[in-house]
């Protein structure tokens, strides 16, 4: 799984990838600091089971503080995108391919309308951050197009000529998009072109058809940054109202990446997405001092958060509708290095037992027997539906 953190240049987009994953990015006050994309691990934050069975888990990967277990999430930081990027501005095409394999994408924007469509600094309120929710998606919209026009004609005419199955070819033609065979099904049925020829599609339907596929293969979120601004609460309350098919997330990636800088220093105690923290003033000067409690004011205070870990949560656990599942026994919870609960996979909802068992291992899924619901202490098939939050041990033939 890959989210993408994407947005026009200088609205706090590698501020806010460097306060997910603590990677060593630059952060600049000027346009197009980001030019190569930024990879680093995130984590997505949920309740950990150990708390229901009176342990402390051990994790293999990821971390968990206070029974709160944070899992590992690939996320990239794709440059700056302006206005005409699709049409190659401001290397907007290269930055655009960078996106290809993500699963889904968290937009940055200014939410107090400080940064124009350029990308520079401007007075704050003086732009507003609407348009920049309407010229990405007009970007992404055209960038799909504009890969789906590449031969399309010849391509058309050839599922024609040699009656290919439209769903399955379609599919192939965009695997490099995370196009499925049911994104493709889904699609045709929702723009009305289930029984259309390809080759008769006008210039109307093919656009509608990118536009669908994009939504579909690139779910987005609105992470509102600068929200501790003055000008933002209004400007982020009437995004939500105009923008309603989007979750627009207030944020503040700034006090994010200081929080979690002092907590890495032992001068902060903060769990990420928390509502609040322990600072140890004696380690504190006065001007750190002053800082984290504005933080706790207009920040924290107003939004309950920073905004960073909710972001990154919606869009695993409800853009890509995900669950996460930890393999366990029923009478014993550790592994063999006496590690307790070591792991937690991210699978799709609505995945099975067995698709589990082959999230844990190839030949664990090839071998299995049954299952056990360790929570129910009841043994389930290999078609059971898993739930969030399941503690699953898996039977095997050998």
């Amino acid at each position: 799984m890959l989210v993408g953190v994407i947005g026009k240049p200088n609205v706090g987009k590698s501020t806010f990838f460097k306060s997910a994953t603590l990677a060593d990015v630059e952060i600049a006050n000027y346009p197009f600091a980001t030019i190569k994309p930024n990879s680093g691990i995130g984590h997505v934050r949920v309740d950990c089971v150990d708390k229901e069975f009176m342990v402390q888990c051990n994790p293999r990967t990821g971390f968990c503080i206070n029974h709160k277990r944070f899992l590992a999430v690939e996320l990239i930081d794709v440059a700056g995108l302006v206005p005409g990027a699709h049409e190659g501005k401001g290397l907007g095409n290269e930055f655009l391919n960078d996106l290809q394999p993500a699963d889904a994408l968290i937009h940055v924007i200014d939410a107090s309308g400080g940064t124009n469509e350029k990308g520079e600094v401007v007075e704050e309120g003086s732009y507003d951050p609407a348009e920049d929710i309407r010229f990405l998606d007009k970007e992404l919209d055209m960038w799909y197009l504009g890969i789906m026009k590449r031969g399309w004609d010849k391509f058309a005419r050839t599922i024609q000529k040699e009656n290919l199955n439209v769903v399955k070819t379609i599919a192939k033609q965009l695997s490099g998009l995370k196009v499925t065979e049911m994104h493709v099904e889904d699609c045709l049925k929702e723009k009305g072109l289930a029984d259309n020829n390809p080759e008769d599609w006008n210039d109307e339907e093919l656009f509608g058809f990118a536009q669908g596929l994009r939504k579909k293969t690139k779910p987005m979120i609105i992470a509102a940054n600068k929200c501790d601004r003055k000008v933002s609460f209004n400007n982020i309350e009437r995004l939500k109202k105009d923008f309603s098919e989007y979750t627009i997330i207030p944020c503040s990636a700034d006090s994010e990446l200081a929080l979690r800088e002092a907590t890495k220093s032992k001068i902060v105690d903060y769990v990420p997405g928390n509502s609040e923290f322990i600072m140890d003033e004696s380690k504190l000067n006065d001007k750190q001092k002053e800082a984290l409690k504005f933080i706790k004011k207009n920040v924290l205070g107003l939004f309950g958060s920073t905004g960073v870990q909710n972001a990154l949560n919606g869009a695993v656990f409800n853009l890509l509708n995900y669950i996460h599942v930890y393999p366990g026994g029923m009478n014993n919870l550790k592994d063999k290095d006496g590690n307790i609960l070591p792991d937690c996979f991210l699978l799709k909802n609505g995945s099975t037992a067995l698709d589990f068992a082959f999230r844990v291992h190839t030949d664990i899924g090839k071998h299995f027997i049954k299952a056990m619901d360790v929570k129910k202490r009841m043994p389930v098939g290999k078609e059971h539906i898993l739930n969030d939050g399941d503690v699953i041990e898996i039977m095997t033939a050998k």
